[in-house]
């Protein structure tokens, strides 16, 4: 590709449709973010299966379940990096600033590395004392270390592939983004059952194949992005790290990382709650719902990705009406999406825990909890895209905000005290009712922004 087309490209973020471009943008986004949250139920489901009974198969979820606030943790890093990064180059591309755009893309890479290797020896050192702390059980620290030690040992792959495929969006790739995503499910599905089952390598076995699944994506991406011929590209020179840039970047990636900060404490307390009055079976059960909800979100996450490259260069060109039409497009699109999630949810749940385990008790309790966190389905695809919309056009300081009171504010306090009144499903509708308040806020904060003229958009377009 030649770099007046790469150019073009760019541009036509400004230019183009705002409807036909969000398709464009969003569509492979959501695909691969789908494709990500099928990555993460692959393999839940086999590991749901392991062993020669149901029981041992509930507590390898358990132990899986409980290594979620450690890579919640390690996600948090890597947000701050992939998303500040790939927003920075979005802003820098519409004010027509291609050298810092290329510069920011070396950035992400170097941070990446430092980060990535940092948390992994950090977790390694500390990992059994990390895994009891977050809710593991004598009977489930075995499976959570197993997988956890193998994932740690990736990290710098894992931050490296996230991070440069978050990138590639900025820069008018995404359709390759969505390809590296298919292609690590693809890898994963098949190497899950060879080392799990044929090699009889068990929950380490998973761990296994996730990495080698993302070596294979992290090796196309990066040679996507050396392309010599396309406007930003990787090459040498724009890998020292230069303190604005590095500052832009986690000034804008503080919001993602604080979100999946208060991620990892929410899913602390959610793991404490259950153990305390369900025992290993409910963290068990809890991330069966965690797998399948996480696939609706993903999809919502993924329409958020597509807007990010729109808004972001149309905030930098100053072209608001554009900026205001992409975010009602958004929220039309993520509610359709959380709508289908609730039917599926509350109508039809056995269907998709069935996938995950055999066990009746476990069943039964997915089903009652799931139903009860789906309750407020319908309106949180709002929420979240109001936050990445802020997030997009340069706003931390608010989408932080709206991060911190769903999960600090208005979640930690409900999850402290309804287990005590209800036991488990006091921790489920600890999480509805966060919901609820919270997209009640960020209703209130848009309409906010938009009464004091923040876009300075006197008008939207049909």
């Amino acid at each position: 590709m030649s770099e007046r087309q790469t150019i073009d490209r760019t541009k036509e973020l400004g230019t183009k449709d705002v409807g036909k471009l969000l398709m464009q943008y969003a569509l492979p986004a959501v695909v691969a973010m789908t494709a990500s949250s099928l990555y993460n139920i692959v393999d839940r489901i086999f590991i749901g299966h392991i062993g020669t009974n149901t029981a041992e198969g509930a507590l390898a979820l358990s132990g899986l379940a409980v290594t979620f606030p450690i890579m919640n943790l390690s996600a948090a890093f890597g947000a701050m990096v992939g998303v500040g990064g790939s927003t920075y180059m979005s802003v820098k591309l519409g004010q027509k600033d291609n050298k810092a755009a290329e510069r920011t893309l070396g950035n992400v890479v170097t941070l990446n590395i430092i980060v990535g290797l940092l948390l992994a020896v950090f977790g390694i050192v500390f990992i059994d004392k990390l895994l009891y702390f977050f809710g593991a059980s004598e009977q489930t620290v075995g499976y959570a270390r197993e997988y956890m030690f193998v994932i740690l040992l990736g990290n710098v792959i894992t931050h490296l592939y996230l991070g440069l495929n978050a990138t590639l969006r900025s820069t008018g790739h995404p359709q390759i983004a969505m390809y590296a995503t298919i292609g690590t499910v693809i890898i994963n599905s098949v190497l899950d059952p060879l080392f799990i089952f044929t090699f009889e390598m068990g929950i380490r076995g998973a761990a296994i194949a996730t990495i080698i699944s993302q070596m294979f994506a992290l090796a196309y991406v990066w040679s996507v992005m050396s392309n010599k011929n396309d406007l930003i590209h990787l090459h040498r020179g724009i890998y020292g790290l230069r303190s604005r840039i590095v500052k832009n970047i986690l000034k804008i990636g503080l919001s993602p990382f604080c979100m999946q900060l208060c991620a990892c404490m929410v899913v602390i307390l959610i793991n404490k709650g259950l153990s305390t009055h369900g025992g290993d079976i409910a963290i068990a059960a809890y991330g069966i719902i965690n797998g399948i909800t996480f696939l609706f979100l993903m999809i919502v996450m993924g329409i958020c990705q597509g807007m990010q490259p729109i808004a972001g260069y149309n905030y930098g060109a100053q072209l608001y009406p554009r900026v205001t039409k992409v975010l009602r497009d958004c929220i039309g699109y993520a509610t359709v999406v959380m709508v289908v999630s609730f039917v599926v949810c509350e109508f039809f749940p056995t269907l998709p825990i069935r996938l995950f385990t055999s066990d009746e008790r476990l069943t039964d309790l997915s089903v009652e909890g799931m139903r009860i966190i789906q309750l407020a389905a319908p309106l949180i695809g709002f929420a979240i895209v109001v936050g990445h919309f802020f997030q997009s056009i340069g706003m931390a300081k608010t989408s932080i905000f709206l991060s911190l009171t769903r999960q600090l504010i208005f979640l930690i306090p409900f999850l402290l005290t309804f287990p005590s009144i209800w036991g488990t499903k006091g921790v489920w509708l600890s999480i509805t009712v966060s919901d609820v308040i919270s997209v009640l806020f960020s209703a209130y904060m848009l309409w906010r922004f938009y009464r004091k003229g923040g876009l300075k958009a006197v008008k939207t377009l049909n």
